[in-house]
């Protein structure tokens, strides 16, 4: 299983941002929690369940292990975690 960070291209607050998806929201929990994330910062969403981080976490999540994905290089995966992700949508457990 693996987690994911997006490109951080979203301006927000005078801060880039990007998402942390995972595989499962099991590991996606577990991976938001090693970065001091609290869960009511999780996105539950049907556009994709996820965590927004800034630029600094998005660093630090890749030191931790998360593979970088980018939606200007790497578009067959984005959409494939993305999909995952709209599935993963709404739903309390993995």
């Amino acid at each position: 299983m693996t987690v994911y960070v997006d490109d951080a291209v979203t301006l927000w607050r005078g801060q880039r941002w990007a998402h942390l998806m995972a595989d499962t929201l099991a590991e996606l929990h577990a991976f938001a929690a090693r970065l001091g994330l609290p869960r009511r910062a999780f996105q539950d969403k049907t556009s994709g369940a996820h965590y927004d981080v800034n630029a600094a976490l998005r660093e630090q999540a890749i030191a931790l292990g998360a593979v970088a994905i980018s939606r200007h290089t790497d578009r067959e995966l984005v959409r494939a975690v993305i999909r995952r992700a709209k599935a993963q949508g709404r739903r309390e457990s993995d």
